[in-house]
């Protein structure tokens, strides 16, 4: 931190153009009324050791000098520069030793990401400029595998032309906003492909919006035309009079293209974009249309776990950055085949895995609706050699009774991201799966980090021997506010070993794998940002999530800003006590939050069980919780729930159930409180919640 704080020094004089920004931290510049500087924490007692070993380290080199000569008095000195280092950085030394493959590793796979990202700059070429090389150069090779269908690169690019051909006769142009909105079928990426060669812009509507969310995310991303599958025509007919008459809406119905004889086609309406495909020629192929590597490619809201979905802006670049950082951390190849059950308008799903397919030739397996009993024979049955995962799938997938496809897949990988590490050790040996790349990253974000060496529940790591070379931070943050603690400068600090701080991606904007382009809507996107991080002037993406790394500087989630709350005292991290009561409620979903008690600081732990089967022994749960949790973190009310909402990338929701709290004339519920005197949960009705509000039942 010397170095840093060096430069910050030197930076002290090139604040004018901050003055504003620096007030706002209780710091004036222009008065110079900074806080003193903080005391050194380096103890007199060590300095004074450091000064007698420099001067035994002269006095025994002149010495030698004097009664040797100068050849053995430099022996000398290189033996004791030696055992200085190692009894006073030993420990250092002890962590660059271990770190150092790993480190090196991934920085050599990040100099080909920018030397890959560079070269498509170069070109400007766009997604489906890059898509056309694999084409060339593999044509005939399976990019998508759906059900009992082979799409090979040809047929992929040939529908995209298609798409095109249509839609620049419908009127699109560079710039417009052209919505997909359709299941997991290979002809899903394939249109949007064929929408961005135009130059014009994507939004993958979620295919679980209705009503209002639908109507929003229509709106938000100013679209112009809305393809969508004919299974969602209900979804657009009740927004159908709210929906602004200038968009276009075109329906899309699945099923193999007759182009041989337009003479009996079957039109259904005057939307029916299938019926434009099979009557319209394929455009010729050309360089896409629009801002090249850096122009805008796709909207991909975000799942929407609290309030409505924000539309995040993914470029070309962002896609490139994000796919290339599994392929190549990961050590996937090029010719591996990747099942995926994910739903393709998210980044994990539709950037990452199709992102394997379209910039380095992999074949993708595509499944409509993810099926924890079909995960593996699915990937049997598509002789797959790596599976992709999100959220809780794999705590479902481990759920299902044993069975003997559990090992006759060929899979050697998986990767995604939000893997218990509760989870992971049963997950690996059951189905004997050689790795787990666990990868770390926002859509909405400018940075990523991967566990490239297979460390058991770590998402990432951070360097403790070249921290400046890589582009990410965890910075000390206050875990109630969510906000970065700043020195009496004013610049954030960065966390030490195992203390939980907020992951950031620098912001650069001459690299275009660094760049943060945020939400369509610019007020959001100001929010993710902070400034004068390091030095005065710079900026990075916040994420919101609370990390710690260890000594190595492994990287473990701890929780998202707002979910930690504060009970007795301490810190209860949500994400730990989930994992805990879901361990030992036989991998049931646990969702866990804290709700406020009458006259009581803090908020009391909330856990949320679904307990379809009436099956759940809270006796047993609350004896094998207090093995693993202090007493603090111990969930004070219980709520067994038949079934908990879940979003898209398998996300418990818990805003509705935190809102409702723990009043049964709210909840219908069964609910629990843990008695303290018993140390057991019993049931909670209207009189054993009023006693709690009114302070007779203490918890």
């Amino acid at each position: 931190m010397s170095n840093v704080e060096m430069t910050l020094d030197n930076n002290m004089n090139k604040t004018d153009n901050h003055k504003d920004e620096v007030k706002q931290n209780g710091i004036d510049v222009e008065r110079g009324n900074f806080k003193k500087p903080e005391p050194s924490n380096i103890p007199w007692s060590k300095i004074i050791v450091v000064m007698l070993a420099l001067a035994v380290l002269v006095a025994a080199c002149a010495v030698t000098w004097i009664f040797q000569d100068w050849q053995t008095s430099l022996q000398v000195f290189a033996i004791l520069v030696v055992v200085y280092l190692i009894g006073f950085y030993w420990r250092w030394l002890y962590v660059a030793a271990r770190t150092a493959p790993r480190d090196f590793k991934a920085l050599w796979c990040y100099i080909k990401i920018l030397r890959l990202s560079r070269t498509f700059t170069k070109k400007k070429w766009a997604m489906p400029d890059i898509f056309h090389q694999m084409v060339k150069k593999h044509p005939d090779k399976a990019c998508f595998l759906f059900e009992n269908e082979t799409w090979t690169f040809k047929q992929v690019e040939d529908y995209s032309l298609r798409v095109t051909a249509v839609l620049k006769a419908q009127g699109v142009k560079r710039g417009d906003v052209v919505a997909v909105m359709m299941n997991n079928y290979p002809e899903m990426p394939a249109i949007w492909l064929g929408v961005t060669r135009i130059g014009a812009v994507s939004p993958l509507i979620n295919t679980h919006q209705a009503g209002n969310t639908l109507l929003h995310s229509i709106n938000v991303a100013k679209c112009d035309i809305v393809i969508y599958g004919s299974e969602f025509q209900t979804a657009f007919d009740e927004i159908s009079k709210e929906l602004n008459p200038n968009i276009k809406l075109l329906k899309f119905i699945r099923r193999p293209l007759n182009t041989c004889d337009s003479s009996v086609k079957i039109v259904e309406s005057v939307n029916d974009f299938t019926s434009m495909l099979e009557s319209t020629t394929p455009a010729p192929w050309s360089l896409a249309d629009g801002d090249g590597f850096n122009g805008k490619l796709l909207y991909i809201y975000t799942s929407g776990t609290t309030g409505l979905p924000k539309a995040a802006i993914i470029s070309s670049s962002r896609m490139v950055f994000m796919a290339s950082g599994v392929h190549y951390l990961g050590s996937l190849r090029r010719n591996d085949v990747i099942y995926c059950p994910m739903p393709l308008y998210h980044s994990a799903g539709g950037c990452i895995t199709v992102g394997q397919a379209f910039i380095f030739g992999c074949t993708v397996a595509l499944r409509t609706k993810f099926s924890a009993s079909a995960y593996f024979p699915d990937c049997i049955k598509f002789n797959a050699t790596v599976a992709h995962y999100i959220g809780e799938m794999c705590r479902y997938v481990l759920a299902t009774p044993p069975s003997a496809t559990d090992r006759q897949h060929k899979v050697r990988t998986v990767y995604g991201n939000g893997m218990r590490p509760s989870v992971w050790p049963d997950f690996v040996k059951r189905f004997n799966i050689k790795r787990v790349v666990e990868f770390y990253g926002a859509t909405e974000g400018n940075a990523n980090i991967v566990n490239v060496n297979n460390k058991e529940g770590a998402i990432g790591f951070v360097s403790r021997i070249i921290p400046a070379v890589y582009p990410i931070a965890i910075l000390k943050v206050d875990e109630d506010t969510g906000e970065p603690i700043r020195n009496s400068k004013g610049l954030c600090q960065l966390a030490k070993p195992h203390e939980p701080g907020v992951f950031i991606g620098k912001i650069q904007h001459d690299n275009p794998a660094r760049i943060f382009l945020g939400y369509v809507d610019k007020q959001a996107s100001d929010k993710k940002v902070v400034r004068n991080v390091f030095r005065f002037g710079d900026s990075a993406f916040i994420s919101g999530d609370i990390l710690v790394a260890d000594e190595l500087g492994y990287l473990y989630f701890r929780d998202r800003t707002g979910d930690t709350f504060r009970w007795r005292g301490e810190n209860v991290s949500t994400t730990e006590v989930e994992a805990v009561v879901s361990r030992f409620a036989d991998q049931r979903d646990a969702v866990v939050y804290g709700v406020e008690i009458a006259n009581t600081e803090g908020r009391a732990g909330m856990c949320g069980i679904v307990d379809a089967e009436g099956t759940l022994d809270l006796d047993k749960l609350i004896k094998d919780i207090a093995k693993d949790l202090p007493k603090y973190a111990r969930p004070v009310f219980i709520r067994v729930m038949p079934s908990v909402d879940m979003t898209s990338t398998f996300k418990l929701r818990k805003v509705d159930l935190q809102k409702e709290g723990y009043n049964p004339a709210v909840v219908k519920d069964k609910l629990y409180y843990l008695d303290p005197k018993l140390d057991k949960y019993v049931p909670l009705g209207q009189e054993e919640f009023d006693k709690i509000q009114a302070g007779q039942i203490r918890l």
